[in-house]
């Protein structure tokens, strides 16, 4: 990948490696740690797919980033290993903050209503068409899962 193409990407993918290089002048290693893994995973699908990524697809990592980071944070509390539960604790907040805010209830069931009646879906058969319409806009902002369960149970 050259200069000349990184140079446009994503705002956001430069928002974070503009952080990196603030962190890096402030000698701050812990974040500068957790923004190097961003861009490490940002890189990786980059150079995987050969693409460059849009705010969307930065936005997907990081949403991927997010619930890897939960999954372990969870294993590291049942475990007892609360050194490292406060390390994942620490990089779900530096991760967050390139998140757009989160969605409440309110707001993920008025999308989904409005999902289910722009595609005609009638039953559990359309739930695909209507996470097909959901997944862009509430990338980052809320938990896939929990809206596929509220959705299926809609659906049903």
């Amino acid at each position: 990948m050259n200069v000349a193409m990184n140079a446009e990407g994503s705002p956001l993918r430069r928002r974070v490696e503009q952080d990196m290089k603030d962190a890096l002048r402030a000698g701050d290693r812990r974040r500068l740690g957790v923004v190097r893994l961003i861009l490490a995973a940002l890189k990786q699908r980059e150079i995987d797919e050969r693409i460059q990524l849009d705010d969307a697809q930065v936005l997907a990592v990081l949403d991927r980033m997010l619930k890897q980071r939960r999954d372990s944070l969870a294993q590291y509390e049942a475990a007892g290993r609360q050194d490292l539960a406060d390390q994942e604790s620490y990089e779900i907040e530096r991760i967050r903050e390139y998140l757009p805010p989160p969605l409440d209830a309110t707001q993920i069931d008025a999308l989904i209503d409005e999902a289910i009646a722009t595609t005609g879906a009638a039953g559990p058969r359309d739930m695909g068409k209507v996470m097909g319409q959901l997944k862009p806009r509430l990338q980052g902002r809320a938990d896939l899962g929990a809206v596929s369960a509220r959705v299926k149970a809609r659906l049903a």
